[in-house]
């Protein structure tokens, strides 16, 4: 029983120090830091930026109509109707990380529920949401996220909730490998024993072992649905200006690519840098968090 019970402890908090692993980890205390700096400026844009995104200024463009390049008034230049670009790039950091955020708890609720329940239950309920999780897994994710954005107004709502009805299966398959080798383990079949009901052995010995697993995919989550969103607002299909999206940034002003790359360069680097923070932070919560891991890198 002492070896039952000690089972029951969640992988993570049997590993002491897990915070301090991480720290030691410089790619992740860079991702943190990039997550943190876009995270600030995201939460106080209002503050930070120099202009309001949206004012088209009439010395924000050339005698010719160009956009003007980076300088001491313009930091990062202008766009092609004479927008501030930083401040842009500024707003454009508060809507992918609300889409991120949103889009991404989304899918790890509905991937959770499907997968959990699937794993646990089994049978014709378990069959069947596999059955439709691998009917989902089937269709291209951009392919049925565009489907979907031109079937619904863009907005950024809409944007977040296509994102998460396409990103949700794969932590579903995952959980269901999980919580069907967790549900035959020897301490659950004791509290089945014991007349322990289903909902608190999900609750109290089933979750807790796939709370890494959660946390993990969470993170690296977040690095796709803003990469998805980027994709998306650049089809013009995603958020809709005169809202600042770095995707539809881009979108705007790529026939200025050969005449004026920043504003093409500039927003595309924050994507990535976003993205790659994220991927950083979350491969080392995987590497930290999984006693598997441990030793590997």
């Amino acid at each position: 029983m002492a070896s039952d019970l000690s089972a029951a402890v969640p992988a993570a908090a049997a590993q002491p120090g897990a915070l301090a692993r991480l720290a030691r980890r410089k790619l992740a205390l860079f991702g943190l830091s990039v997550i943190a700096l876009i995270v600030v400026l995201a939460v106080f844009a209002p503050l930070i930026a120099p202009y309001n995104p949206d004012e088209q200024f009439f010395d924000g463009l050339t005698l010719e109509g160009a956009p003007l390049p980076p300088s001491a008034q313009y930091w990062f230049g202008t766009d092609l109707v004479g927008r501030d670009l930083l401040s842009r790039i500024i707003y454009g950091a508060r809507t992918s990380l609300v889409i991120g955020v949103i889009a991404n708890g989304a899918s790890i609720l509905i991937g959770a529920t499907v997968g959990i329940t699937a794993g646990y239950f089994r049978g014709w309920i378990g069959t069947a949401l596999m059955r439709f999780t691998d009917l989902m897994m089937a269709f291209p994710a951009l392919l049925l996220a565009i489907v979907l954005a031109a079937i619904f107004r863009p907005s950024l709502l809409i944007v977040a909730m296509v994102i998460a009805m396409v990103n949700w299966v794969q932590i579903a398959r995952v959980l269901y490998t999980e919580t069907r080798s967790l549900a035959e383990r020897d301490f659950v079949e004791a509290e089945r024993a014991l007349g322990a009901g289903s909902f608190r052995i999900l609750t109290r010995h089933i979750l807790p072992h796939l709370t890494s697993t959660i946390v993990v995919y969470s993170t690296l989550g977040i690095a796709t649905t803003v990469l998805l969103e980027a994709t998306l607002s650049f089809l013009g299909i995603g958020v809709q200006p005169p809202t600042a999206s770095w995707g539809n940034i881009i979108f705007e002003n790529q026939t200025y690519f050969t005449s004026a790359p920043w504003l093409v360069f500039i927003p595309g680097v924050a994507i990535i840098l976003l993205a790659l923070a994220f991927n950083l932070v979350g491969d080392a919560l995987r590497d930290v968090l999984d006693p598997t891991q441990q030793g590997h890198h």
